[in-house]
This record gives structure tokens, sequence and C-alpha cells, in this order.
């Protein structure tokens, strides 16, 4: 409130949710404003280890830190399978499951996403992150295509509403989408020769370069916003 911030957001445990009416009858006395204070409330982590619960007893000194989870699995797993439910949602975080190499694992499916599309990339010896110069763009996509390109529309409201409702869980959760959209359609790529990115030629078209550019661009975009990695390798 000193530093005169138009809105306040603060984050309780389940467990203390009896503490916000009191707190935020308090900020209203000190501010002389309503509704300065959103309090959000998380609901409790349960860590599975071994496919059982892990119980802990601050009294017994049994529990695991923040600190213990990211040596035990990288902080981009930590912070990716953290959001990745809305925090009215209790989470069960097991430690097998997000060091799988599978699509149980969101963060790897993501990850592997954009992996695959840098690959292509390097096939061509075009960089990922480069601008492509390209002079037309009279591109006809097929269904498959559109199916995800019309995802890809979808990704400037998920944004805006992850924003204005204060759900970050949104994003991960639409990255995981998106990447199973693209899995998809990579694997329709053994069947059907036209799905494929590289051509007979060992080549790749324009409107093929421009629709893995896109899906890059809101992997890359989405993944920083939550302060995750993308490996162009895997």
């Amino acid at each position: 409130m000193d530093r005169n911030f138009d809105l306040l957001i603060n984050i309780l445990g389940a467990d203390h949710a009896g503490y916000i009416k009191r707190i935020t009858s308090v900020v209203e006395a000190l501010s002389g404003s309503k509704n300065k204070l959103i309090c959000k409330v998380s609901q409790l982590v349960k860590l599975i280890k071994d496919g059982k619960p892990f119980k802990m007893s601050k009294r017994k000194g049994d529990y695991i830190t923040v600190e213990d989870l990211i040596s035990e699995v990288g902080k981009d797993a930590t912070r990716f399978i953290m959001l990745n439910r809305s925090s009215d949602v209790e989470l069960d975080f097991d430690f097998a499951k997000v060091k799988e190499k599978s699509k149980d694992n969101p963060l790897y499916y993501v990850q592997y996403c954009y992996a695959r599309i840098s690959s292509v990339f390097r096939h061509v010896n075009i960089d990922i992150i480069s601008n492509l110069k390209i002079d037309k763009f009279d591109f006809s996509y097929g269904p498959n295509e559109m199916k995800i390109l019309r995802k890809i529309s979808e990704w400037p409201k998920c944004i805006e509403i992850s924003s204005n409702k204060l759900e970050p869980h949104r994003i991960p959760v639409y990255l995981y989408e998106l990447a199973s959209e693209f899995h998809s359609y990579w694997s329709l790529g053994k069947d059907n020769i036209k799905l494929r990115f590289i051509n007979e030629k060992k080549a790749i078209s324009n409107e093929k370069l421009v629709f893995l550019k896109i899906i890059s661009n809101v992997i890359k975009s989405g993944m920083t916003i939550v302060g995750v990695n993308v490996p162009e390798k895997m």
C-alpha cells in the first residue's frame, strides 16, 4: 500500500482460508478502499514417491521442502507440474511420473514438441529463432493443419483469461493440448508422405515452414511465461 499499488494479491494455503475475511477487512480499513486485496487459496500438494504418498509431519521433522523438490526433479519440472493445475484443486506430485519420457509427463511432452520442430529447422539449416524471409503467403492448408491453427488462434485469449482471472494453470494446460495436437499430426506423416515436413527432395515448403514457426513461437512464448526452458535437442 505504501508503494501505491492498485491491487494486492495474497496467496494462502487451504488451511488458512479462515483468515481471508479479517485480512481483507484490515486492508480495507488501512487503504480506505474496497476490493483492493484479492486472496487466492492454494490447495495442498501431495507428494507421491515409489507409488506411495509421502506422509509429512513437521512435529516429527519429516517433510520435503521446495528446495528438496527442485534438487530431486529440477526447477523446470517443479514449476511446470505445480502450475499445471488450478490452485483450488489438490495436486498429486508423483516423483516417478515427472521423470518419465512419455505423454504422462506434460513437461516432457511440451518440450519434446519444440525439440521436434527444432530438428526440422536444423535439417534444412535454418535457425529456429531467426525471422523467416518469405515473400508470398498464398498458402493452402488441409484440415489437419487447420485444426492446429485454430488452436493457435486461442492463444491470445488464453493469456488474457489467465491474467484477468489470476489462473496461470491455463497456460501449461493449453501448451500441453497444443503439443498433443502437434504430436498427433507428426504421427500422421508415418503413413502419409504428403504430411511429412521434409519432402523427398530433402527440402521443406514455405507453408510448412511457417506452420512450424507459428507453433514453435507459441510454445517458446508460453514456456517463457511460466519460466521453463525449451531445449532444441532432447
